[in-house]
């Protein structure tokens, strides 16, 4: 599986370097933006166009692979036998189209549930954070470290922004028993700063696309990934999630238990 892997890792690596290509020349062109659940939760021609690029890409790889991508998922894709992808064209559509930053693309490959590869890329920053768990974690060419295990009182936490606002499971506790609260609007970028070292936690309700890739990277650096309440995550709903060093887990757990 060595080779293959290692195959998968250029190919990818190849699709999301295109990606990017056609993401920052849309920049320069007028966007067809729509709204989804909301005025809040939009999706872009860009969103559609990525998506598209990678599943013909994944296909032609992998024809008998199942996809499930945020912009044509349908409940048909609940399935994890075999090889499974998860695809997040634009994590972050809203940042994307008013500030044109703190946007990633994403990409995850698990195997009859387990997590085999995962991709997040800072568009912007023209970083790609990818791995699993026989190679490690890399940030571009450099490997790694596994982020110090701090406590939630010595690290910032990031919080899903109407979960800090409407008191979701006592976060403002949580909040305040931090360094700081973090708001990027992007669960890639947020999940990038837990695995950076640079946040004790994130923690939202995110969909199987937003949270796929970046569990099997902090799980590889030695993170816990679980639902808020410490429960395994199940792959195929959305959930409320804690992305987090394990001891800030605990910390998070015991003040969540008083709401």
């Amino acid at each position: 599986m060595g080779k293959e892997l290692e195959y998968l890792d250029i190919a990818v690596k190849g699709w999301m370097h295109e990606a990017r290509a056609k993401i920052l020349a849309a920049f320069d062109e007028d966007l067809d933006v729509w709204t989804k659940s909301g005025r809040n939760d939009l999706v872009t021609n860009v969103d559609k166009e990525v998506e598209k690029f990678y599943s013909k890409n994944i296909h032609l790889l992998s024809p008998e692979a199942n996809i499930i991508g945020e912009e044509s998922f349908t409940q048909a894709d609940l399935n994890m036998d075999g090889l499974t992808w998860f695809v997040d064209p634009i994590d972050g559509t809203m940042n994307f189209v008013k500030q044109h930053s703190h946007f990633v693309s994403m990409i995850a490959v698990y195997e009859n549930g387990k997590g085999l590869r995962g991709y997040i890329y800072d568009v912007i920053e023209d970083k790609l954070y990818w791995g699993g768990p026989d190679i490690g974690v890399f940030c571009n060419n450099n490997k790694m470290r596994a982020p110090d295990n701090v406590f939630l009182k010595d690290g910032l936490i990031g919080i899903g922004a109407p979960y800090l606002i409407h008191n979701f499971f006592n976060l403002q506790a949580v909040a305040l028993a931090s360094s700081g609260t973090r708001i990027y609007g992007s669960a890639g970028i947020q999940i990038i700063h837990v695995i950076e070292g640079k946040c004790a936690g994130y923690v939202s309700y995110l969909r199987p696309w937003d949270f796929a890739a970046g569990k099997i990277l902090a799980e590889t650096l030695g993170l816990s990934v679980k639902m808020i309440d410490g429960t395994p995550l199940n792959m195929l709903i959305s959930s409320d999630v804690l992305v987090a060093t394990k001891n800030a887990q605990k910390d998070i757990a015991k003040l969540i238990k008083k709401s």
